[in-house]
């Protein structure tokens, strides 16, 4: 399989190291960007081949994966079209860049699929959703599977229109991480820790408590109430965090991020 990368930023890195892993051959592997420092350096690190713009080495790759900017896809697409006469994938990692508008500024190209990676894919602990157009075959639905299984976990949707939550939930979520993270740290310090300390404690619990809810078969919800002994000193974070309404603002804050993937739909895909 010969996958070209359209964008080589962290994203594009993360897959091709992961595909390298995985065992692709780095003859595989063909990178387009504009930025010659980025060719370079996966030049070296991956042996990829590299182009700095659009070429024939794109044309004939079986998947093409678009990892530009939202704000740059519609020009990179009237950039490819002419070179999808052999029916790739194309695989978008964009947000809010709809399948229809992508496949109208394709030229009508109908084998897309939208994928919605997160940071962690840099560690190889990515979650991605994907959801593939009508016109992808299954073999084509595999081939997406694997690009970003290479990165960690992959959840297939049945309706694009859960892009939009999901952006909120996984694709900006490890946000939401480091900035309670941040507060743990801050807390910890102004109670009399070291900033080391702080950072040490805060990231060792959360991910500890991450762990022990995946191998956990019991809500998250039971898990909390476990921890949080009536009267001790959990029950009196919590209910100061209900108090002043923290989960509340945590879930409007991830539908106000679920609104502005909408929005980006709705102003890149007008044109």
């Amino acid at each position: 399989m010969k996958i070209a990368f359209i964008g080589g930023g962290n994203m594009a890195t993360a897959l091709i190291a992961g595909l390298v892993k995985d065992g692709a051959s780095t003859t595989q592997v063909h990178v387009v960007d504009r930025n010659p420092e980025a060719l370079e350096r996966l030049a070296a690190l991956y042996g990829a081949t590299t182009a700095g713009a659009i070429d024939a080495a794109v044309g004939a790759a079986d998947v093409i994966v678009l990892a530009v900017k939202p704000q740059q896809m519609r020009d990179v697409a009237a950039e490819l079209a002419p070179r999808l006469t052999q029916g790739p994938l194309v695989l978008s990692i964009a947000a809010g860049i709809r399948g229809a508008d992508l496949s109208r500024w394709l030229g009508g190209h109908g084998a897309i699929v939208r994928a919605m990676p997160n940071t962690p894919a840099l560690i190889g602990m990515g979650i991605t959703a994907l959801v593939a157009l009508p016109g992808v075959r299954g073999d084509q639905r595999a081939a997406a599977d694997s690009v970003l299984r290479a990165v960690g976990q992959t959840v297939w949707l049945d309706d694009e229109a859960l892009i939009d939550p999901v952006t909120a939930v996984s694709g900006s979520g490890p946000a939401y991480v480091f900035y309670f993270l941040e507060a743990m740290q801050a807390a910890a310090g102004e109670m009399g820790l070291s900033a080391e300390q702080g950072r040490q404690l805060a990231l060792a619990t959360f991910a500890g408590a991450t762990e022990l809810a995946a191998a956990s078969d019991e809500s998250l919800e039971l898990l909390r109430q476990r921890v949080t002994s009536k009267g001790g000193t959990t029950h009196a974070a919590i209910s100061s965090m209900e108090t002043a309404g923290v989960k509340a603002a945590i879930v409007d804050a991830m539908k106000a991020a679920a609104a502005r993937g909408r929005e980006l739909g709705d102003e890149l895909g007008s044109a």
